[in-house]
């Protein structure tokens, strides 16, 4: 991140005024300001991580903003999305966070990429920035950012969330380890719930998002001690935070001695799930793909219209909810409540449906579908799942129903 004083940008006279603080900070000063200036920094998403991390680094000066998105904003968002506000829902996120990002600092650089990050326009994109900063909320994008940061030479301020507790870490710096080095292989697919269907504490990616911000600043600043070869883990119920040490694998496919992955890959496939489609909003793309087909996985998927007529028809069928009990009062279809992770060990509650029509629903769908695979592992012979669950029932059948 060296360059030579006399390359740097200047600051003008209200520059000068806005970054007082630094300036008069030794470890900063003048040559700081303008590297600060001079830097080109990507982030990765401008949701729940990305929202603080691109504020702080645009009102800490940094000159040139890049942000990735092909979400829009949702009033879903807004409890932990700070950049964006209840005037910019429906917006593309990229267009919502540059108006507030420029509000902040009209000196700003932003370049927008109102696009899915794919294999094949992630080096394209990389090249053109100095450090990347990871706020996905996907392992599939996360082995693709690590991969593209370690084949362009570009270190990854990484962090991720998940109800009250969040990791951050810089990978894929010349000598440290990379994401890979610490998670080889992807967790099966759904086995660790998104935030959408986990919840996460709003307040917590802002502390996450921070910390990965002082990160970017530290590197181009090259002071302090970097995160690279550590792992910070936060505890925000505990209010605890640790520092595992990580070390560089030498057989790492991607940045050991003999890589194997030496272009980037399917990253879809290596994580084991279907392809979103580039639609937005981000979780109604995941979704469709689901509810656009009549089987997955063995499972008929079941549209909420189908159910009403069901209902209205009074046909012999038996409900089954399986959200967790602190969501039932929120918003139910009146169906009894089994939480999928309760499923298995209360299976003999349910043991007089098995021959039964047995639809299963929870919030969106994704839990569901893998209730269905229990029961019909456990020998139940007719089981579907409600595409879009209660989130589609609110949209389709009762727009009174609040969605959460």
């Amino acid at each position: 991140m060296a360059t030579a004083t006399n390359e740097l940008p200047k600051l003008s006279n209200d520059e000068i005024a806005r970054y007082s603080r630094h300036l008069i900070l030794p470890e900063v000063g003048l040559e700081g300001q303008q590297k600060l200036k001079a830097a080109r920094v990507l982030c990765v998403g401008t949701g729940g991580l990305g929202a603080p991390l691109a504020l702080y680094l645009a009102a800490a000066g940094i000159g040139t903003l890049g942000l990735i998105d092909f979400d829009v904003v949702d009033k879903s968002n807004l409890q932990r999305q700070v950049i964006h506000s209840t005037h910019t829902v429906g917006m593309l996120k990229v267009d919502s966070a540059e108006k507030m990002l420029l509000g902040l600092n009209p000196n700003l650089n932003v370049v927008k990429y109102n696009t899915m990050l794919t294999s094949a326009n992630a080096l394209e994109i990389f090249k053109d920035f100095d450090i990347i900063a990871d706020g996905t909320d996907n392992f599939q994008t996360r082995y693709l950012v690590n991969d593209a940061c370690v084949l362009t030479g570009k270190p990854n301020a990484y962090g991720s969330i998940f109800r009250f507790e969040g990791q951050a870490s810089v990978f894929a710096t010349e000598d440290g380890p990379c994401y890979r080095c610490l998670y080889p292989e992807p967790p099966p697919p759904g086995l660790v719930p998104s935030c959408a269907e986990g919840g996460v504490l709003g307040i917590l990616p802002g502390l996450v998002g921070i910390i990965q911000a002082t990160e970017v600043i530290k590197m181009v600043l090259g002071i302090g001690d970097s995160l690279a070869g550590r792992l910070l883990l936060v505890d925000a119920l505990g209010m605890n935070f640790r520092s595992l040490k990580l070390r560089k694998n030498p057989d790492c496919p991607v940045c050991g001695t003999h890589p194997t992955v030496t272009e980037l890959i399917d990253y879809d496939q290596f994580c084991g799930i279907e392809k979103p489609k580039e639609v937005g909003p981000l979780e109604v793309a995941q979704n469709q793909a689901v509810a656009d087909a009549p089987v997955v996985d063995g499972i008929p998927q079941i549209t909420v219209e189908e159910l009403k007529l069901k209902l209205d028809a009074k046909v012999d069928f038996f409900l089954l909810d399986v959200r967790e009990p602190h969501e039932y009062p929120i918003a139910n279809l009146g169906a009894p409540l089994i939480p999928v992770g309760q499923l298995e060990a209360r299976l003999g509650e349910i043991a007089a449906e098995k021959d039964r029509e047995v639809i299963i629903h929870c919030r969106s769908g994704a839990r569901s579908q893998k209730a269905a695979l229990i029961l019909k592992q456990a020998g139940f012979t007719n089981v579907s799942n409600l595409s879009g669950g209660v989130l589609a029932w609110a949209d389709k059948i009762d727009p009174s129903m609040p969605k959460y």
